[in-house]
């Protein structure tokens, strides 16, 4: 199964991007399965680097990281991380600056598009 996430919550102060992390990281470890993360609009802080939160809060960073070193592909786009100040170097390893040229390739290439 091929399954797209689009997200496009900020990466704290509601659970909508938890909740999609949790679940791609999930479907991720699953035998069979391709997880691709897309992150528009304040999504796009998501995948900056070197994430800090208070202790026992969840990472984002961190949960992303958890779909790509499961093979997951993860794309940023580059329009929403140049509106907010976000250089290829603040991204998280394993995520890239993408386009919405990449997001319409991926989202015919899924079976399944859960949006966030």
């Amino acid at each position: 199964m091929k399954t797209l996430f689009i997200l496009n919550d900020a990466p704290y102060g509601s659970e909508r991007t938890y909740n999609a992390l949790r679940l791609a990281g999930a479907i991720s470890k699953q035998e069979g399965n391709e997880v691709r993360v897309f992150m528009i609009g304040d999504a796009a802080s998501a995948a900056h680097r070197n994430q800090k939160v208070p202790q026992g809060f969840y990472n984002v960073e961190v949960m992303l990281g958890n779909v790509t070193r499961h093979g997951g592909k993860a794309g940023v786009c580059g329009t929403c991380m140049d509106a907010r100040g976000l250089a290829d170097s603040d991204l998280a390893e394993g995520t890239l600056r993408s386009t919405l040229a990449e997001l319409a390739d991926w989202t015919a290439w899924a079976d399944k598009v859960l949006v966030f």
